[in-house]
């Protein structure tokens, strides 16, 4: 059975908006797309569908030229985000993974992890180094709590989740810090092509 890797993209422009006092609006736009492009292609890659859950027209419209289907974000959250996304992967029944775009070192072994994990375990868990949730995949609906300290409040949600810690998924980008953190990695040298 195939795993529909959940995406929630925002409007391009309002992504990164944390980024604002190190890089542009322009170039938070193109950081933005870059990070969905690849989180979907690696997701792909892994023998995942990738869905974007999109912010708004352009994001869709972005993601439909790329061949990757959509489906609107309900606007309230990054909860009602991924369980919009969630439905989708359900009436096309299919496991799920909901996974952030924000994630410059993530490898295809590691989305493999995941999905392994998912039929081994029911569900997987892959907690953010700051205490979030980068990802969350399961075979059953979940109710979602993102936010501060999620991890703990999904591990609560599905005390017989699986947990992967790796490289790929601890480090998100939220800050200026995370993103200069992540260019001087060897995984993230593909960075520099975009913000220079």
């Amino acid at each position: 059975m195939p795993i529909v890797a959940v995406l929630p993209v925002k409007p391009f422009q309002l992504g990164k908006e944390r980024l604002a006092e190190s890089l542009t609006t322009d170039a938070r736009v193109v950081l933005a797309q870059a990070f969905a492009e690849r989180t979907a292609d690696t997701s792909a890659e892994a023998g995942m569908i990738p869905l974007i859950v999109a912010g708004d027209p352009a994001v869709a419209e972005w993601a439909l030229i790329r061949g990757i289907p959509t489906v609107e974000d309900p606007g309230s959250d990054l909860s009602a985000a991924a369980a919009a996304g969630v439905e989708w992967a359900r009436a096309a029944d299919c496991d799920w993974l909901v996974l952030h775009c924000d994630l410059p070192l993530l490898q295809v072994v590691e989305l493999t992890e995941l999905a392994s994990a998912i039929v081994e375990s029911g569900a997987v868990i892959a907690p953010s180094a700051d205490g979030g949730t980068s990802a969350l995949g399961a075979a059953e609906p979940v109710e979602f709590a993102y936010g501060l300290g999620s991890f703990h409040r999904h591990l609560a949600r599905l005390p017989g989740a699986a947990v992967v810690t790796r490289t790929g998924l601890l480090h998100d980008v939220d800050s200026p810090a995370d993103l200069i953190s992540a260019r001087r990695h060897p995984r993230g040298h593909w960075l520099e092509s975009v913000v220079g």
